[in-house]
This record gives C-alpha cells, structure tokens and sequence, in this order.
C-alpha cells in the first residue's frame, strides 16, 4: 500500500516504491552538497515512467516522481541564471541577457551538467524512456537536474543553491554562450522567442534566383507577423539560419552594436 509522503518526506524514504539500494546517497556524494533528506534526493531522481512500471498511477505518481521538484527547479535555475547574468554583464541589454540565458538553461547545458555528475546512472527510470543508443535522452536528464536543484533548496536554502548553481556557471558559462552562439540559430531563435512572446517564429522562401547548380534561396523568418530577420543562402536551410541569425542580432541589439564580451 502506497503512503500518502509527508512535506518532510520521510514517508517517501519509507514507502514501497524504490528498491534498496544507495542511489540517493550516491548522488549527494556526487553533487557535492550535504542534503539532509535523502528522501528528496531520491524522489528528484525519480521518473515518472518508472512508476508506471511499478503499477503506480496518477494521482499517487504525482506525489512520487520527480516532476513537481522540476517544476520549481526550473524556476529557481531560471531566477539564479538571471541573477549571475546581471551582475557578470553589468553593461549588456535586455535582450543580450535573455539570450545568454536561455543557452545556459537550455536542455542541452542541463543534460550535460546531469552526466557531469553521473546522475544518468543513477536515475530510477521506465526501460523505455531512453535512446535508441543506450543513452538517457537530454530532456528526461535536464529534468532531474532542474529537479535536482529544487531538492537542494528545499533542504539546504537559497544561498546553498546559489553557491552550487555559481560554481558550475562560473566554469562554463562563456564556453556554453560562445556556442550557443555559432550554433542552431533556428534553434536559439525559437527558444528566445517562445520565452517573450509564446509563439513560434516561421520561415518563408522570398525568392529563389540563379541556374538551378547555382541557386540562391532568400528566406525571411516572421514573428507574430512581422518580418524579423532575413538571410540568402546556397540552401533553404542555410538561408533559414543565416535569417535566424540577424534575428537575433537584430532582437539582442539596443540602438547600437555593442561589441559583446564573449
């Protein structure tokens, strides 16, 4: 029989869900932080789709997995990315600051902290949640750190949370906004638009000039309806980007082109 868990979740370190074995303690070992509760520790490792697997549905899944702990580990992450932005860029726009946030908090950047702390091994997860090549996929992964992050705040505070969330961004932030920077404008356009304005930016082919060995592509990408950017290319797909990129050129600039510190 499955125990309502308490707020303090000792119900959860006693109730019949997980085998017994030393993931939780595993994981704070990994992480670095003296978490109290490894009831927390344990149920931000916890995927839904491994409940299913033991027969357990909503509404007790809901009390059991991971995903309320993600939900407020994104915002937390989000809140603290901000905050370290702020005070690293100090001379940076609006629309700059937006930008580097969102490749930090990116599900690639989240999966990737995940691994670095080997929390793929330690996952309680379905046998079908995972890639084709063995491998957890990103999203499953940046969820439990997000998760992960919550159960730290929870147990041990903001300050706590902060420190852990600095050290990583203080070592890797400029590489991981560097990159974001050469790469997937598409990509990187389309999370920077859905985070201010919940839409999704679309593309749309202009022209098509040239012998048909030499043909230029000029697309333009629209944004609530208006035109935001526009690239040419020997492809659809390198003009898609080339227009994603002076989108975002045009979306993070302010009146003048600053040179950016990355």
């Amino acid at each position: 029989m499955i125990h309502e868990p308490s707020e303090s979740t000792d119900s959860l370190a006693c109730a019949h869900v997980w085998p017994d074995d030393e993931r939780a303690e595993t994981a704070r070992r990994s992480l670095g932080v003296p978490v109290d509760d490894l009831g927390l520790v344990r149920l931000a490792l916890t995927h839904r789709s491994y409940l299913n697997e033991q027969g357990i549905e909503a509404p007790q899944a809901v009390h059991y997995s991971n995903e309320r702990l993600e939900f407020l580990g994104d915002s937390i992450l989000g809140m603290l990315t901000a905050e370290a932005l702020y005070l690293r860029f100090p001379d940076l726009p609006e629309g700059s600051l937006t930008a580097y946030r969102t490749a930090l908090v990116r599900t690639e950047t989240l999966a990737g902290w995940a691994r670095r702390f080997e929390l793929d091994a330690l996952l309680y997860l379905g046998r079908g949640e995972s890639a084709e090549i063995g491998e957890i996929r990103d999203r499953i992964l940046a969820g439990a750190f997000e998760a992960v992050i919550a159960a730290i705040f929870l147990d041990q505070g903001l300050e706590t949370t902060r420190e852990f969330l600095g050290a990583l961004l203080d070592e890797d932030a400029e590489a991981i906004i560097s990159l974001g920077q050469e790469t997937n404008y598409k990509g990187r356009l389309q999370e920077l638009i859905q985070e201010q304005k919940r839409v999704t930016p679309s593309y749309r082919t202009v022209s098509i000039e040239g012998p048909a060995h030499e043909r230029i592509f000029t697309v333009e990408v629209v944004s609530a309806g208006e035109t935001i950017g526009v690239g040419t290319g020997s492809s659809k797909r390198i003009a898609q980007q080339m227009a994603a990129q002076r989108a975002l050129i045009a979306l993070t600039a302010e009146g003048d082109d600053d040179e950016r510190p990355l």
